[in-house]
């Protein structure tokens, strides 16, 4: 009998705990324990919500079921015997207090686990069709065990459970078998597709409630260009026995790690709708009634103002909405999204003000958005509570009809932790961007570009032009050209998050961070003997900016010098990590949990699995891998796993600025606002484990299933082309003339250029190159993939 709804209620939080393992699972601890012993225990715990997930099987759910179910037949045939019928009004009790989820956890390709939960009127028949679909082995479908064999890749995976009605959990995500591979030295590009794909509706984490700075729900909150979807992070028991054994702290028992959740109903419906929204402040780690509450106002000051939070302690100026206010959802709107708060200040150490009549000021504040801001913009105000204060949290989504502009004239974009108004070049990229989404809305090209003409003048180089061997920081900027007109400095700056170059920048014209980039290059030019170089890498100054510690950096190839401004945590990366922290910075990781589904220690499952996985970072799934020696050519690398998110914004992607190619429309909630590069994989294989918590796991426990590495074990495919020769015959009487000397390298803003006349020469070639239809058949006979 599949369990009911419980009714509607007010809003209120919810104890859930969505990782829960039965006797069903193989390495479940407690054999003699019952189903009913189950659910006491989760009512012992206060729990509303949990969820029977066993390894790769329904079996867990589908013996519970089947007690029930044989208790109420006995009921109908008035059969029952005085202990079934109090187990039977037993288990009616508990399944009217708790509401119960059937899943299982699914073990992937190369050992990852992904958490896959359903709604309670879902039926074992339909449980055992999807495990199936996923490639476990029938006669397994009822052992319980994480050990299945070659199944089906992870983002194969995501796709199919969600497309089955699932709730889709990347389950405990920064251990040894989590998708987040913490302690793994490769797979940099497919960590980011792993967890920022669009039917990934969550992370389990084991860090939830950590203090430190580098937690993985930091991580993961939209400030790392590399991971700009801000993903909701949840922690689970993963409890395979009862009862917490103090013996075993990183045992865990049933309720002894759940989550809280904000909702109007105690459903499926309104977990996944939570999911599926942008207000992360409606799930929270459960603290006991001792601790004090989470408080995510806090949590958030902690951070301070970032790319995508922002924060203001008046609501009024003058009886008028605060015009910096309006100034940050405009911002936030034609960059990333974000969430502002009204109330409190970043600074910690600061009271929170708080904000009167919260329902009359939100009032206030969509009247002042919806007449100022064009076009219309939808924004989610609510209101929570911080030191006994009202404080009104704004929730501004990623805007899909850029640019919105102030008063239908002024456009502000969002950089790093800094709202500014937005320049010609950021203008164009907005509009290009727009009209890109029209087009692909309308199954068209983009007509393509007029190639402006520049006059010509003097250009100074500042920047070597050659590639260094260690890619740049990924915040900050660097002055990439000069060019003097008139007597006139005009400077090319380049945002390091995005790559994006603004051109035309003078110092009276430059916003904050490229005013002082400028006035250090033209007043404190880097010498090298002022700076403390490590190899080719070095820190030449640190100082404070908006609250955030920042570093210029220099980088040498021979002898030319990159100069990095305004460098901050966030945008350090292998080398320039270690460069900044030392053996000093590296944080003593803490002891987390270990059980036997999660495998060998994370630094030596990666010496385990390295020598058999060449890398982690494909371009074709099936293809062999490429001899080292020449995976060191070309200056971009494609990656297809890290690519299909490239498009719609949940990675990087390389820099044609202008390439006007339609995104992919599925995602485009987290779609970066402007064109990003494709980081080089070397620096993102260790930028996980350095800004992670990594927990120690015995080193006795099993890596990932070494069968199931080949499947997925891929390679970047490079294409060099040597240069074409023309062959001539030498004739003995003619002198031989000497070879040209090899031209001169082009500037870094020569290749741009030239890569963006290239790209719009190809663009007007497709438009003018008349379509043929094809033999047989008309346009509208073709298959819908070919229109």
């Amino acid at each position: 009998m599949p369990q009911r709804k419980k009714a509607p209620s007010q809003r209120q939080w919810r104890r859930m705990d969505l990782h829960l393992h039965t006797p069903a699972s193989i390495d479940f601890k407690q054999a003699s324990v019952t189903y009913l012993d189950f659910l006491r225990h989760a009512e012992e715990k206060n729990l509303d919500i949990i969820a029977f997930t066993d390894h790769n099987s329904a079996a867990g759910y589908a013996r519970y079921l089947q007690e029930v179910e044989e208790l109420e037949m006995l009921e109908r045939r008035k059969r029952l015997q005085e202990d079934e019928k109090k187990r039977l009004e037993e288990y009616r009790r508990l399944r009217e207090k708790i509401l119960i989820f059937p899943g299982f956890e699914f073990t992937a390709t190369l050992g990852f686990h992904i958490l896959a939960i359903f709604p309670p009127e879902t039926t074992v028949r339909e449980l055992d069709h999807l495990l199936l679909s996923l490639h476990v082995p029938p006669e397994k479908l009822d052992d319980g065990s994480g050990e299945v064999g070659a199944t089906t890749d992870v983002l194969t995976a995501y796709r199919a459970i969600n497309e089955a009605g699932g709730l889709v959990i990347a389950a405990h995500a920064n251990s040894s078998h989590g998708v987040a591979m913490p302690g793994f030295d490769f797979g940099g590009q497919t960590r980011i597709a792993y967890t920022q794909d669009a039917n990934l509706h969550a992370l389990e984490v084991t860090d939830l409630d950590s203090k430190s700075r580098r937690r993985t729900a930091a991580f993961f909150s939209g400030v790392k260009p590399e991971y700009p979807r801000r993903m909701h992070c949840i922690q689970g028991s993963d409890a395979h026995k009862l009862d917490f054994d103090p013996r075993y702290k990183n045992e865990m028992g049933v309720g002894d790690r759940a989550t809280e959740i904000l909702i109007d109903e105690v459903s499926f419906d309104a977990i996944k709708e939570v999911f599926l929204g942008n207000d992360f402040s409606r799930t929270r780690p459960y603290r006991s009634p001792t601790e004090e509450p989470f408080d995510p106002i806090r949590e958030a000051r902690e951070q301070g103002e970032t790319l995508v939070q922002a924060f203001h302690d008046k609501l009024h100026d003058r009886r008028a909405i605060t015009p910096a206010i309006l100034h940050d959802v405009v911002a936030l709107a034609n960059t990333n999204g974000g969430t502002i708060y009204i109330g409190a200040s970043a600074s910690v150490r600061s009271a929170v003000v708080g904000v009167d009549r919260p329902e009359t000021a939100s009032a206030d504040l969509r009247a002042a958005i919806s007449k100022q801001i064009t076009p219309p913009l939808e924004v989610q105000i609510e209101s929570l509570k911080s030191q006994g204060k009202n404080v009104l949290q704004m929730i501004v989504p990623r805007g899909s009809d850029v640019p919105y502009a102030l008063d239908g004239a002024t456009i502000y974009v969002r950089s790093e932790n800094e709202t500014n108004l937005a320049v010609r070049d950021e203008i164009v990229q907005l509009v290009r961007e727009s009209l890109a989404v029209e087009f692909a809305a309308a199954g068209s090209a983009p007509i393509a570009a007029r190639v402006e003409s520049h006059v010509e003048s003097a250009k100074v180089p500042v920047i070597a032009p050659a590639a260094p061997p260690v890619s740049p920081p990924r915040t900050g900027v660097e002055i990439v050209s000069l060019d003097v007109r008139k007597g006139v400095r005009y400077y090319s700056v380049r945002d390091l998050r995005n790559e994006r170059i603004v051109q035309n920048v003078t110092l009276a014209s430059a916003r904050s961070l490229w005013q002082y980039a400028i006035s250090e290059q033209e007043k404190n030019p880097c010498t090298p003997d002022k700076v403390q170089w490590t190899g080719d890498i070095g820190v030449w100054k640190t100082h404070k900016r908006g609250g955030k510690v920042r570093y210029d950096l220099v980088q040498r190839a021979g002898d030319k010098l990159f100069v990095y401004y305004g460098v901050t945590e966030d945008g350090l990366h292998g080398a320039w990590r270690k460069l900044i922290e030392g053996d000093a910075g590296v944080e003593e990781l803490p002891e987390m949990e270990s059980h036997a589904e999660i495998g060998a220690p994370i630094d030596l499952a990666a010496e385990e699995i390295a020598p058999s996985v060449e890398s982690l970072e494909p371009t074709d799934f099936g293809a062999e891998p490429v001899p080292e020696e020449e995976m060191f050519q070309p200056p971009i690398i494609r990656d297809e796993v890290a690519e299909a998110y490239i498009g719609n914004g949940s990675a990087t992607r390389p820099l044609e600025a202008f390439d006007e190619t339609p995104p992919i429309p599925e995602m485009d909630t987290f779609r970066s606002p402007f064109a990003e590069p494709l980081p080089s994989s070397q620096d993102l294989e260790s930028e996980f484990d350095e800004g992670m918590e990594e927990p120690e796991l015995p080193r006795e426990e099993i890596a990932p299933a070494p069968e199931m590495q080949a499947e997925e074990s891929v390679a970047r495919e490079i294409s060099i082309e040597p240069p074409v020769v023309a062959e001539v015959k030498m004739d003995e009487d003619v002198p031989v003339e000497p070879p040209a000397p090899p031209p001169a390298p082009k500037t870094r803003a020569q290749a741009w250029r030239e890569q963006l006349d290239r790209a719009l020469a190809e663009s007007r070639l497709a438009q003018d190159k008349p379509q043929m239809p094809e033999p047989g058949g008309s346009e509208s006979e073709k298959p819908e993939g070919e229109a």
